[in-house]
């Protein structure tokens, strides 16, 4: 019973993720930026380069909300120690590389052509970093769920 209570919990989150990205990504992310062209206007020529680029990067974002659907749905079926799983949190892991790499490339890219400033670039840094970490404790997960799926199918063959 508690892996339905579990997959109702994840999947709400899951929901709530997609629909506070969207308000980010096409409302909140699209008005600071034009903001910031009034303010700046110096700037206005890189405003949708930089909303590409941000928007690109919530692809792998929205992939991973799909994927982590799935992980609920198979968790409230009682299979959450499933070598699919283990290959689904590996998906996630290369996914947040190359979200973090397309971000960082993206923002050293923008600094070569005069669209970005170092400051920017510095902050940046930490969100790499983020990234990074993120993609680690992914790949921990999946090995660790892929040894409990081992461990599971080797109980259940001695029963």
């Amino acid at each position: 019973m508690k892996h339905l209570f579990f997959s109702k919990i994840l999947k709400i989150i899951v929901i709530g993720t997609a629909v506070c990205g969207l308000l980010l990504y096409l409302w909140v992310i699209p008005v600071i930026g034009q903001s910031l062209t009034e303010q700046y206007p110096e700037f206005a020529y890189s405003y949708y380069p930089w909303l590409i680029l941000l928007w690109v990067t919530a692809v792998p974002c929205y992939i991973v909300l799909v994927i982590c659907w799935n992980i609920a749905v198979s968790i409230g079926r009682s299979q959450a120690f499933t070598m699919k799983n283990a290959w689904y949190f590996s998906l996630i892991a290369r996914l947040a590389v190359i979200d973090t790499v397309i971000f960082l490339a993206g923002n050293i890219v923008y600094l070569i052509l005069g669209m970005n400033h170092p400051g920017i670039v510095i902050a940046s840094l930490f969100i790499t970093f983020i990234g990074i970490a993120f993609t680690v404790c992914m790949k921990v997960l999946s090995d660790m769920v892929e040894k409990a799926a081992e461990l599971q199918t080797q109980s259940d063959l001695t029963i």
